[in-house]
């Protein structure tokens, strides 16, 4: 049923998308090229290729009984909570000891405390070593190195469901981007100035191909600039990539903007310079804050913002 509600969902985007071309006198020309490169995942398994990823699960036709989720990052974590909140038996596999490692520390460590009071097994300082089809289902090999002992070895039998949230490399390499002479880096994202310009002239780049800020309304926004710049004589048209709001749909949801705790130590100025909650509610309340960072509000602006009382949004106005 989500898989069909899905498909159905993404049908009506396309006719959507499709028919505000038409209104806007946009010619349609349907043929053959290749512009776009979707990232690919970095697995380096034994048997890696009997697990799915992020784009595997949204083919699911069934609700597998015994998932395991590979990853710390927010995709591994916006799974793992979907399928154990419908009802899979669900573990987290994550090389060191918290999910979510880029983000704020307490974020950090109480989402990964969420997690487990949710009933998802957290397998902490663990990583695949290989996999194996059986009779009944996937057989992983399991190595866990916790600091100051010896690695040990688990297997973990009768799984269903096998995902790889590890991150992705940049699907740059089919685009023959060396005999045009563009510069990429080590793993192949496309190097670009401030303006989303390569170092051709008259070719640029956005989205995750860059390497940064991999979220789509990131590259949507970056696009817009870039087509506003080329198109429409604004030369000066650029995305901002400081201070870009995220939110990580997780049990309950997190919400975060600018700089992190241990990044703030290093700032001396008055301004609030980053937010990061998780919570109810939070995935909505951020964008609001987000402005409001982005504006350069300091924190006498919070202060003197009277609080609506009771929300969980008056926390923030009302810290003292």
């Amino acid at each position: 049923v989500i898989k069909e509600k899905r498909d159905a969902y993404v049908s009506r985007l396309n006719t959507i998308y499709q028919n505000n071309l038409i209104k806007s006198h946009i010619e349609i020309i349907r043929g053959h090229a290749v512009f776009t490169c979707d990232p690919k995942p970095t697995v380096e398994v034994n048997g890696k290729n009997l697990g799915i990823t992020s784009d595997g699960f949204f083919q699911l036709e069934e609700l597998p009984s015994r998932s395991v989720i590979v990853g710390a990052g927010y995709i591994a974590v916006e799974i793992a909570g979907i399928l154990s909140a419908l009802g899979s038996k669900t573990s987290l596999m994550i090389r060191h000891d918290k999910v979510l490692r880029s983000f704020d520390s307490i974020i950090s460590s109480n989402c990964t405390e969420e997690l487990e009071n949710a009933g998802i097994e957290v397998l902490k300082y663990s990583q695949v070593k290989e996999v194996k089809k059986t009779s009944s289902g996937l057989e992983l090999c399991m190595v866990t190195s916790i600091p100051g002992r010896k690695p040990t070895l688990t297997t973990i039998p009768d799984v269903d469901c096998l995902l790889w949230a590890i991150g992705r490399d940049p699907n740059s390499r089919d685009l023959n981007l060396n005999e045009l002479g563009i510069q990429t880096d080590d793993k192949g994202h496309i190097l670009v100035d401030e303006f989303q310009n390569t170092n051709v002239k008259g070719v640029y780049a956005v989205g995750d191909v860059c390497g940064k800020a991999l979220l789509t309304p990131v590259a949507i926004a970056a696009g817009r600039k870039l087509a506003h710049r080329l198109f429409e004589c604004k030369e000066d048209s650029k995305l901002d990539y400081d201070n870009i709001p995220t939110v990580v749909f997780s049990h309950p949801p997190i919400g975060t903007v600018g700089l992190t705790e241990e990044a703030e130590n290093q700032c001396k100025e008055k301004k609030v310079v980053g937010i990061h909650m998780q919570g109810i509610g939070c995935d909505e309340m951020l964008q609001g804050f987000a402005v409001a960072v982005k504006m350069g509000a300091t924190k006498s602006d919070f202060d003197n913002t009277v609080a609506i009382h009771p929300t969980s949004s008056e926390e923030l106005v009302t810290l003292r």
